[in-house]
């Protein structure tokens, strides 16, 4: 088992705070606690239980986008923990992609591999669709044998199953999370929730993608995304019910973003791979 080294230790979130949807505000959790610590090779914030005693239900992963701070998508665990009616507490995982960004002028960036969005967006311009759909980015398998060796870590270490994971991640972390449950994790995911990710490595996951079946797969993507348009989040969708998976695609009005639909419908899952039955 991989090494798990813990930083730093602090109250979750103070006793209010603003709610990110406009809202009004939220109450903190006094339940969980923030912690720091690096697992395996990399550094992960930690949602945890503030009892150090209590069983752990389960495992949320979700992996930030490309350019974004290690912590990015921390924000989301007050609002998956208001929502999902958890039978066992939870640990939710928020691990910092390896690479730095601080060389290309982004401050505090990080990468899971290096990327090019002018790149994309040409190749989109240009109707190159295959070179975007075929792409192994150099750096993947890096990427996605240090997001394992982390997962297998926690999960060993609260002897949960595979099938007691959530696994997600916006964007980049999408994609990365996509190829994690196809061709690393030695078993599937018991959900996968992808935030505007988008299909690549297609030849890799095309004859991988059937081993998520039975995997609750949720995707969101918006209409007007910049970035990654639409039409590439659709072509991740035809793989995967391809495969013989069932897809909850949640299409919205945004642009490159996670709409508050898609964190009430990951909650739900979250609270599917809570159940004593999942185990």
């Amino acid at each position: 088992m991989a090494a798990w080294r813990v930083l730093a230790v602090k109250n979750f979130f103070p006793l209010v705070h603003e709610h990110p949807f406009g809202k009004g505000k939220l109450l903190a959790n006094p339940e969980y606690q923030f912690e720091r610590a690096q697992i395996g090779s990399l550094d992960c914030g930690i949602v945890r239980p503030a009892d150090e005693s209590a069983e752990i239900g389960s495992l949320t992963v979700f992996c930030h986008g490309f350019g974004a701070g290690g912590d990015d998508l921390v924000g989301l665990a007050p609002e998956l923990l208001q929502i999902a009616p958890l039978p066992k507490p939870t640990l939710m995982l928020f691990p910092a992609a390896p690479l730095s960004l601080e060389d290309e002028g982004i401050p505090g960036g990080r990468a899971w591999w290096n990327l090019s969005i002018q790149r994309l967006v040409d190749a989109l311009e240009e109707g190159r669709y295959e070179s975007i759909r075929e792409e192994e980015p150099a750096g993947i398998d890096a990427a996605r044998e240090q997001l394992c060796e982390t997962i297998s870590t926690v999960l060993e270490r609260h002897a949960l199953n595979y099938d007691q994971l959530m696994l997600g991640g916006f964007s980049q972390g999408a994609m990365l999370s996509m190829d994690a449950a196809c061709r690393g994790l030695p078993e599937p995911p018991g959900a996968l929730c992808l935030f505007s990710g988008c299909l690549i490595c297609e030849r890799q996951w095309k004859p991988q993608v059937h081993r998520l079946s039975k995997t609750s797969i949720l995707q969101s993507h918006g209409r007007i995304d910049p970035i990654l348009p639409i039409q590439t989040g659709k072509w991740l969708t035809e793989l995967l019910q391809a495969g013989g998976c069932e897809v909850d695609f949640i299409e919205f009005l945004g642009a490159h973003t996670i709409p508050f639909e898609a964190i009430e419908h990951a909650a739900k899952l979250m609270a599917e791979v809570g159940k004593p039955s999942a185990a």
